[in-house]
Protein backbone atom coordinates (compact mmCIF):
# COMPACT_ATOMS: atom_id res chain seq x y z
CA UNK A 1 0.00 0.00 0.00
CA UNK A 2 0.90 3.63 -0.43
CA UNK A 3 0.32 6.34 2.13
CA UNK A 4 0.15 10.04 1.27
CA UNK A 5 0.46 12.61 4.03
CA UNK A 6 -0.31 16.25 3.22
CA UNK A 7 0.67 19.32 5.17
CA UNK A 8 0.72 23.07 4.77
CA UNK A 9 -2.93 24.00 4.51
CA UNK A 10 -4.51 26.74 6.58
CA UNK A 11 -6.14 30.14 6.59
CA UNK A 12 -4.65 32.99 4.59
CA UNK A 13 -5.81 36.38 3.38
CA UNK A 14 -6.43 37.03 -0.29
CA UNK A 15 -3.18 37.78 -2.05
CA UNK A 16 -1.19 35.62 0.33
CA UNK A 17 0.73 32.42 -0.23
CA UNK A 18 0.74 28.85 1.05
CA UNK A 19 2.92 25.85 0.27
CA UNK A 20 1.42 22.40 0.39
CA UNK A 21 3.60 19.32 0.79
CA UNK A 22 2.77 15.67 0.30
CA UNK A 23 5.05 12.83 1.29
CA UNK A 24 4.51 9.36 -0.13
CA UNK A 25 5.53 6.25 1.78
CA UNK A 26 5.04 2.53 1.60
CA UNK A 27 5.14 0.52 -1.61
CA UNK A 28 5.57 3.45 -3.98
CA UNK A 29 7.65 1.58 -6.62
CA UNK A 30 8.89 4.25 -9.01
CA UNK A 31 8.13 5.58 -11.49
CA UNK A 32 4.94 7.29 -10.37
CA UNK A 33 3.18 10.53 -11.23
CA UNK A 34 1.77 12.86 -8.59
CA UNK A 35 -0.61 15.76 -8.47
CA UNK A 36 -3.20 17.78 -6.60
CA UNK A 37 -6.97 17.90 -6.82
CA UNK A 38 -9.31 20.13 -4.89
CA UNK A 39 -12.94 19.94 -3.88
CA UNK A 40 -15.55 22.34 -2.60
CA UNK A 41 -18.48 20.74 -0.75
CA UNK A 42 -21.28 19.89 -3.17
CA UNK A 43 -19.05 19.94 -6.22
CA UNK A 44 -16.87 17.41 -8.01
CA UNK A 45 -13.16 17.13 -7.41
CA UNK A 46 -11.21 19.11 -9.95
CA UNK A 47 -7.59 18.75 -11.03
CA UNK A 48 -5.33 21.59 -9.93
CA UNK A 49 -1.85 20.51 -11.00
CA UNK A 50 0.07 17.39 -11.87
CA UNK A 51 3.64 16.41 -12.65
CA UNK A 52 5.19 13.43 -14.38
CA UNK A 53 7.87 11.24 -12.83
CA UNK A 54 10.67 12.93 -14.78
CA UNK A 55 9.21 16.40 -14.14
CA UNK A 56 9.28 16.89 -17.90
CA UNK A 57 5.51 17.33 -18.08
CA UNK A 58 3.26 19.40 -15.91
CA UNK A 59 -0.43 20.33 -15.94
CA UNK A 60 -2.15 23.35 -14.44
CA UNK A 61 -5.82 24.19 -14.36
CA UNK A 62 -6.50 27.44 -16.18
CA UNK A 63 -7.73 28.99 -12.95
CA UNK A 64 -4.34 28.57 -11.25
CA UNK A 65 -1.88 29.11 -14.09
CA UNK A 66 0.78 31.70 -13.33
CA UNK A 67 -0.12 31.56 -9.63
CA UNK A 68 0.56 27.96 -8.57
CA UNK A 69 3.71 25.91 -9.13
CA UNK A 70 3.99 22.16 -8.71
CA UNK A 71 7.34 20.52 -8.02
CA UNK A 72 8.63 17.21 -6.74
CA UNK A 73 11.66 15.75 -5.04
CA UNK A 74 12.03 12.15 -6.16
CA UNK A 75 14.71 11.48 -3.57
CA UNK A 76 12.14 12.25 -0.87
CA UNK A 77 9.06 10.92 -2.69
CA UNK A 78 7.48 14.30 -2.04
CA UNK A 79 5.43 16.69 -4.15
CA UNK A 80 4.86 20.35 -3.42
CA UNK A 81 2.32 22.95 -4.48
CA UNK A 82 3.40 26.56 -4.11
CA UNK A 83 0.29 28.74 -4.18
CA UNK A 84 0.74 32.47 -4.64
CA UNK A 85 -1.72 35.33 -5.11
CA UNK A 86 -4.43 33.26 -3.48
CA UNK A 87 -8.05 34.15 -4.10
CA UNK A 88 -11.19 33.35 -2.09
CA UNK A 89 -12.26 31.01 -4.90
CA UNK A 90 -9.20 28.87 -4.17
CA UNK A 91 -10.84 27.86 -0.89
CA UNK A 92 -11.25 24.07 -0.93
CA UNK A 93 -9.95 20.81 0.45
CA UNK A 94 -6.79 19.94 -1.44
CA UNK A 95 -5.94 16.31 -2.07
CA UNK A 96 -2.57 14.86 -3.01
CA UNK A 97 -2.73 12.01 -5.52
CA UNK A 98 -0.36 9.36 -6.87
CA UNK A 99 -0.56 6.96 -9.79
CA UNK A 100 1.89 4.32 -10.85
CA UNK A 101 3.63 5.00 -14.13
CA UNK A 102 5.67 7.87 -15.46
CA UNK A 103 2.87 9.87 -17.07
CA UNK A 104 0.44 12.17 -15.32
CA UNK A 105 -3.31 12.42 -15.81
CA UNK A 106 -6.04 14.96 -15.12
CA UNK A 107 -8.69 12.30 -14.51
CA UNK A 108 -9.33 11.44 -10.86
CA UNK A 109 -10.13 7.86 -11.93
CA UNK A 110 -6.50 7.38 -13.00
CA UNK A 111 -5.17 7.94 -9.48
CA UNK A 112 -5.34 4.96 -7.17
CA UNK A 113 -3.92 6.70 -4.13
CA UNK A 114 -5.28 9.77 -2.37
CA UNK A 115 -4.25 11.68 0.71
CA UNK A 116 -6.67 12.58 3.47
CA UNK A 117 -6.97 16.17 2.26
CA UNK A 118 -5.89 19.48 3.72
CA UNK A 119 -8.13 22.52 4.06
CA UNK A 120 -7.13 25.76 2.38
CA UNK A 121 -9.23 28.79 3.27
CA UNK A 122 -8.66 32.18 1.66
CA UNK A 123 -10.42 35.11 3.27
CA UNK A 124 -11.37 38.24 1.36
Amino acid sequence: QVQLVESGGGLVQAGGSLRLSCAASGRTFSPFAMGWFRQVPGTEREPVAAVSWSRGSTFYADSVKDRFTISRDNAKDTVYLQMNSLKPEDTAVYYCVLRRGATMSVSPDRYAYWGQGTQVTVSS
